[in-house]
């Protein structure tokens, strides 16, 4: 009789106080292990230097105060927008007030309604490539008990081919496609999503300085996008555009305005998009079938509910995989692909009797949220039977935040859900999935929770 699975990998907290300089030091080697234990348990944490204040909140109610109630008046911090400057511009993800406001307005139509109905399709066609292509590599490595791949790589591509299907209509093996694709990777690990200066406030004077591979690399992606959508106005302009998310976007004109997006102004919004829908889809997605690897009976019911399937599902089919998309929730949960999301208090506060200065950071981690002792049952267990419960629900309610929450809420989550539980059917229902021996996955925070080494599965053909 086999015992209980063990609790997913988890990195190990720091242990012990740190002093600024330390604390710099661990981050940059990992912003999720720099971390002390105390904040799986805490409702709100400071960190105090001679320079600045940052405040980690993971109380409910505070969050809801900084995200749904005033978000106003807890913008995106300038620094998250300083380190990302290179590959994002002014794509909505980093900019606020008034610009961000119109940006949220021409992109929300895309995600809204029927749309996600007409990126079936796309999702469905990439999802087919994706088990074809898996198929080959299991040709190409079978040792009689399937293969052994590194399953993010796979991920990766997968969610890239979801996005340029539905952004511009083209597959992953596009020219473009490829090339953005290629130059992405070599952007992953020049540049955190969350980098130092994001939680460590430098001076105002201080320049910020990006090393010259993460510069190249933004650029050549930027440059590589601007030829997609230079050549999508040009087919808007001639009557040509297929009618996907691109042509969606840049022909939505601002409701108050009027203003469309240029093809210049769309190169930022594709960035964060392909980052966005990409990057969080892949790490997500690999984290979800290493969990099924470590849990057979749960990757038995999504393989059934993928067997139950008819031979061509269409959009309303998702609805019959109810427990994979609850595995999917799971592995959000655990592994937010966001770890942390840095806000900064554009006025004086008080929080839980404490003074926050104007201009603090106010730290909101779906990490530690996700794994609150006291909001949780089983906080560091896989228990995706837990979305079906009462508590599960309320403790959802909560403290889940794998999309953010409140106006910055990201419009493609609903895109993100249907996307993840696609490719997850698809793929278990192909293959049995199983773990390599000796290989546990160490989660890090690059542009997202990604595995230190990969994750490492095998698989075999159903």
């Amino acid at each position: 009789m086999t015992g209980p699975a063990p609790h997913p990998p988890k990195p190990a907290a720091r242990e012990g106080d740190a002093s600024l300089w330390r604390h710099m030091r661990l981050f940059r080697a990992d912003i999720l292990s720099a971390q002390p234990a105390r904040l799986y348990r805490a409702w709100m944490a400071e960190f105090r230097t001679p320079f600045f204040r940052s405040f980690l909140v993971n109380q409910p109610e505070l969050i809801r105060t900084v995200l749904r109630d005033r978000p106003d008046d807890f913008p995106k911090s300038d620094r998250v927008r300083e380190g990302l400057a290179p590959l994002l511009g002014d794509s909505v993800f980093v900019t606020n007030g008034a610009q961000w406001k119109q940006q949220r307005r021409i992109i929300d139509p895309a995600f809204e309604g029927g749309r996600l109905r007409d990126s079936f399709p796309a999702m469905q066609d990439a999802a087919r490539a994706t088990v074809a292509r898996l198929d080959a590599r299991l040709d190409a490595r079978l040792d009689g008990q399937g293969a052994v791949l590194e399953i993010e790589a796979e991920t990766s591509h997968a969610a890239a081919d979801v996005i340029f299907r539905s952004l511009f209509s083209i597959p992953i093996e596009h020219e473009i496609a490829a090339q953005v694709f290629d130059r992405f990777r070599a952007y992953q690990r020049a540049q955190p999503l969350l980098n130092i200066a994001a939680f460590v406030p430098l001076p105002r004077w201080l320049p910020r300085l990006h090393r010259r591979r993460t510069r190249r690399a933004a650029q050549e992606i930027r440059d590589l996008i601007a030829r997609l959508t230079e050549a999508r106005a040009a087919e808007i302009t001639n009557g040509t555009a297929p009618d996907d998310l691109a042509t969606k976007i840049m022909t939505t004109p601002d409701p108050e305005t009027g203003k469309r997006f240029t093809p210049a102004e769309m190169v930022d919004q594709v960035a964060i998009f392909f980052l966005a829908g990409h990057e969080t889809s892949a790490s997500a997605l690999a984290w979800a079938l290493y969990l099924l690897a470590t849990h057979p009976e749960a990757q038995a019911r999504v393989a059934a509910e993928a067997a139950a399937l008819p031979a061509n599902p269409g959009f309303s089919d998702l609805s019959k995989l109810g427990f994979t998309r609850d595995v999917f929730r799971e592995a959000l949960r655990l592994y937010p692909p966001v770890p942390m999301m840095v806000r900064e208090a554009a006025q004086a506060e008080r929080f839980r009797d404490r003074e926050v200065p104007r201009g603090a950071q106010i730290v909101l981690s779906p990490w530690h949220l996700h794994r609150q002792t006291r909001l949780w049952d089983n906080p560091d267990g896989f228990d995706p039977a837990r979305w079906q419960t009462p508590a599960g629900r309320a403790s959802a309610r909560d403290a889940y935040l794998p999309f953010s929450a409140g106006p910055r809420v990201c419009p493609g989550a609903g895109f993100a859900m249907a996307e993840g539980v696609l490719l997850m059917s698809a793929i278990v229902g192909a293959f049995r999935l199983s773990p390599v021996e000796g290989r546990v996955p160490v989660p890090v925070a690059h542009l997202t929770v990604r595995a230190r080494d990969g994750i490492h599965l095998r698989l075999a053909r159903r």
